[in-house]
């Protein structure tokens, strides 16, 4: 399940076995409503009204991981979408457009990561592209499929990758200048619950998390994503966007972090949660302790970070779990996972 050096031993592997297992084995959840918020088939929102009937009930907005690749898609997170709706939350469970087999590179000449198998991890710039896209209809799409929901409480909640993005929409009004997804003024929320997210790319690259996902991502198709110009993405000026260092955004190390890579690093200034603060978003992040894969070194980085630009983010690591008893309704982890909700919602 990991790549990380310092590799675990068999009984870190057994349960973490044991734990994706049973957070697998719920059957999915059929959603009340799916609405799309664009054109691709993977542009759409599923949506579970509160099983209580209650009106005026906050929205919880749910992104998945999986990596950001192609086999993992909203369907697994279904169940938790179900536990949450019973505990009288409405939920929006989104679908992005993530990497697969049919791009094996994401940039001409430039190979997968080492230790990574199978599809390319995200798709540069669509997966961005969607969730701000998804963000910025759900007021609209939410108020029309879950006339229950109110959408002036929203939370946005992710898992692994999903909570990368979920952290990466609450800082969307902090982007660099020139950003396509760049908002002018923070986001209506009431705040982010991310978990076991992928918060801190030059941590988790320095890990070997999820087998060179995050270069992967960051990868792009620099003649066909930016127009021929790498640069073109930071506003036509890498330099300026990165306060002329270009490895200021990966904490002053981001040529051995994403191995020399300059498309990846001048990304990485609009992608990356760890340098994208402060938010002025109330945060919270959910870990466990025993997570092979993405360690909470990943967490405690960004949780660092945060505190350096002067915001308190709030962490709360969980002994004897895992990476899936977060998102699995059977564990005890997902009850504490929906008391962090409920503390920001209501």
């Amino acid at each position: 399940m990991t790549d990380f050096p310092g590799s675990p031993d068999s009984a870190a592997r057994e349960r973490d076995a044991a734990e994706s297992a049973s957070a697998f084995a719920h059957p999915a959840v059929a959603p009340d409503r799916t609405a799309a918020y664009g054109d691709h088939p993977d542009q759409v929102v599923d949506f579970y009204a509160p099983r209580d009937g209650r009106t005026g009930a906050p929205l919880v907005v749910l992104l998945h991981g999986g990596a950001w690749r192609s086999p993992y898609d909203r369907a697994h997170l279904s169940p938790l979408a179900d536990f949450l709706a019973r505990r009288g939350f409405a939920v929006a469970n989104v679908e992005y457009r993530r990497g697969g087999d049919d791009i094996p590179r994401q940039r001409a000449g430039a190979e997968p990561g080492a230790g990574s198998t199978g599809p390319v991890a995200g798709r540069w710039p669509e997966t961005f592209d969607d969730v701000a896209a998804a963000l910025d209809a759900m007021p609209a799409l939410a108020s029309r499929e879950l006339p229950g929901a109110d959408v002036r409480r929203i939370v946005v909640s992710g898992h692994s990758a999903g909570g990368h993005l979920a952290l990466w929409a609450a800082a969307r009004h902090v982007l660099p200048e020139g950003s396509p997804w760049r908002l002018p003024a923070p986001p209506s929320l009431r705040g982010v619950v991310a978990l076991a997210p992928i918060a801190d790319f030059a941590t988790a690259v320095g890990l070997g998390v999820c087998g060179g996902a995050v270069t992967q991502l960051l990868g792009g198709e620099a003649g066909s994503a930016l127009g021929g110009d790498a640069g073109a993405v930071l506003g036509g000026d890498a330099g300026s966007a990165l306060g002329g260092d270009a490895g200021s955004v990966l904490g002053g190390d981001a040529g051995s972090a994403l191995g020399g890579d300059a498309v990846a690093v001048e990304r990485a200034a609009h992608a990356d949660p760890g340098v994208l603060l402060p938010t002025g978003i109330a945060t919270a992040i959910v870990h466990g302790v025993e997570d092979i894969v993405v360690p909470p070194a990943v967490s405690e980085a960004y949780v660092d970070a945060a505190a350096r630009s002067g915001e308190t983010v709030g962490l709360t690591l969980l002994g004897g779990v895992g990476h899936f008893p977060l998102i699995d309704p059977s564990a005890d982890a997902c009850a504490v996972v929906a008391e962090e909700l409920a503390q920001l919602a209501w």
